[in-house]
């Protein structure tokens, strides 16, 4: 994943990420009761949105905010959203044994470019059950209509969202599966590799995205015949977003 050491990066396909207080404050309060400690909350809500919040400021929330947390995760939603990215963090939790826990959270993206963290909670592990029930409690709420849903391979998840969601169209998450290549290639291939299957997404239409992904299948499939396998069991899920992009004229730039 790029990074910007200097701070000079400024995107345009998006607006800037509008900063939810109140929801993180939230997330602070549900952590918290989890057996988070402080210190753990105030390093994770950095790590993830890059707002700095001191174990102390933590602490102070934790007492001020429990009131708020039963009406955010209540709260009426939009009704449609473009886009849905779910995805699991494990976090470490203060008990007599060191454990972690899973944080679910599903992020929309409005048509218009806005982004919203629309829910999270909070399992022992990531299991399809649990994002059944998210995803079944996201539509009782409001959020009738989403046109993608972006998510990693967790067994099940396209049939849960076939049931919640039948309309919707179903995109692996390229961050996983580069995350999964790398995994399974040696190191001095790892950077040709990457840079040869982000050109993959960088196609004006799916059919130059095809023939780009089978160039990089016969390249490399003598090499790491079981990675290449594994690409083509997931292909039909692997280049949607450029179809829907391409009939909804829409600018936007998915996870790399």
């Amino acid at each position: 994943m790029p990074r910007d050491r200097n701070g000079m990066f400024h995107q345009h396909t998006l607006p800037d990420y509008k900063q939810h207080t109140d929801l993180l404050e939230d997330m602070v309060i549900k952590l918290y009761s989890k057996g988070v400690t402080t210190r753990e909350i105030a390093n994770l809500i950095e790590k993830m949105y890059g707002s700095h919040y001191s174990p102390a400021q933590v602490s102070n929330i934790s007492k001020q905010m429990i009131p708020k947390v039963e009406a955010y995760h209540k709260r009426k939603l939009g009704d449609k959203f473009f886009c849905v990215y779910l995805d699991t963090t494990y976090i470490p939790l203060r008990r007599e044994t060191f454990e972690r826990e899973a944080v679910y959270i599903a992020i929309g993206i409005k048509p218009n470019g806005h982004k919203e963290v629309i829910d999270y909670c909070i399992a022992p592990s990531e299991n399809i059950e649990v994002w059944t029930a998210l995803l079944q409690n996201m539509k009782s709420r409001g959020l009738k209509q989403v046109e993608l849903f972006l998510s990693d391979g967790v067994v099940g998840m396209k049939a849960a969202l076939a049931k919640t969601y039948p309309q919707a169209h179903f995109q692996r998450c390229l961050v996983h599966v580069m995350r999964n290549i790398c995994a399974k290639v040696r190191v001095d291939d790892r950077e040709a590799i990457m840079n040869e299957f982000k050109q993959i997404h960088q196609q004006a239409n799916k059919a130059a995205a095809v023939d780009v992904l089978h160039a990089f299948y016969a390249k490399w499939n003598k090499s790491y015949n079981r990675v290449i396998r594994n690409l083509k069991d997931i292909e039909p899920d692997l280049l949607v977003f450029i179809t829907i992009l391409s009939r909804s004229g829409l600018q936007f730039t998915l996870p790399t």
